[in-house]
Order: structure tokens, then C-alpha cells, then sequence
């Protein structure tokens, strides 16, 4: 068997701690850089954007997007440590984020039944589908024209987007 060597920097961990924060760790230490405290309930999933040094976007800062049973998303200057954005128009938990693939958007989706696309330079709500069940996940096409999403109800649904 080979040995196999971690790469890259930074390690991403959730912790049940009261409010469930999520930390950010470099990979030679042993303390968090970042502790990130501000859902009040669980975190239920994570994504990282597509942008910063060494993607396709690497003039935009890479963002960290966090979706809670607070039905809040939260995203997250990772250099800083700062929230700067706080995604509040959920009503129920939201269970699924996903950027679009130049980083300007983050759709999100929800059990409310409602997909959200926002923007990330300021977190305006930019459009909203509602549907039929609450929904579990959310992701963008590779061009970032359409959006596709699954509903409890056992229904798959593409949005054209096209701002």
C-alpha cells in the first residue's frame, strides 16, 4: 500500500459543541485560526466557492457558504474570519448550497419548499422559486444558466437562470 501525505493548508471541521461552530484549522497547528459562532442551530452542510488564487476566478476572495436548521446561510471571509453575509429569507431548515460556477451566485434550498439565488457581492435575494416539497439539494449546470433541484416529493426540477 502507498503512504499517502495530506496536501494543502486548511482543514474544515464541524463540532457539536452549544451553538455549532464551525473552525478553521491550518493544517500544522493544533488551535483553530477561525472559530465560526454565529448559527444558532446546527450546521447542516458546507461549499466552498470557485474563486481565489488558483481557480478560474482568482480575482474574487474564496468564500466559505454555511446552511443551518437556523434556516439561515451564512458566508464567510475565510482570510479575515468575518461573516459578510448573513442569508436570512429561509423559513426552515436549509439543507443544501451551492455556487454558481463563476462565484457570483449561491442558490439555496430549503424544507420551506423556496430556492433562493443570491448574490454574493452583497447577498441580495435575486430570484426565488417555490415548489411542491421541501428541498434537499441544489446545484448549477457547469455554464451556470440553470439550476437544478430535488424536492421531497420525489420531483427534480431545472430552473432556467439567465440575469
Amino acid at each position: 500500500s502507498k503512504n499517502m501525505e495530506l496536501e494543502g493548508t486548511a482543514l474544515c471541521c464541524k463540532s457539536p459543541q452549544p451553538h455549532w461552530p464551525l473552525s478553521y484549522h491550518p493544517m500544522q497547528a493544533d488551535r483553530p485560526v477561525h472559530d465560526f459562532r454565529e448559527h444558532t442551530k446546527e450546521i447542516y452542510t458546507m461549499k466552498w466557492s470557485p474563486t481565489g488564487p488558483g481557480s478560474e476566478n482568482p480575482n474574487k476572495p474564496l468564500v466559505l457558504a454555511t446552511a443551518s436548521f437556523d434556516a439561515t446561510v451564512k458566508l464567510w471571509d475565510i482570510e479575515s474570519g468575518a461573516m459578510v453575509q448573513n442569508l436570512t429569507r429561509h423559513t426552515e431548515p436549509v439543507y443544501s448550497v451551492s455556487f454558481s460556477p463563476n462565484g457570483e451566485f449561491l442558490a439555496s434550498g430549503s424544507f420551506d419548499r423556496c430556492l433562493h439565488i443570491w448574490s454574493v457581492r452583497d447577498g441580495t435575494l435575486i430570484r426565488t422559486y417555490r415548489g411542491s416539497g421541501g428541498i434537499f439539494e441544489v446545484c448549477w449546470n457547469g455554464i451556470g444558466d440553470k439550476v437544478a433541484a430535488c424536492f421531497s416529493n420525489n420531483t427534480v426540477c431545472v430552473i432556467d437562470f439567465r440575469v
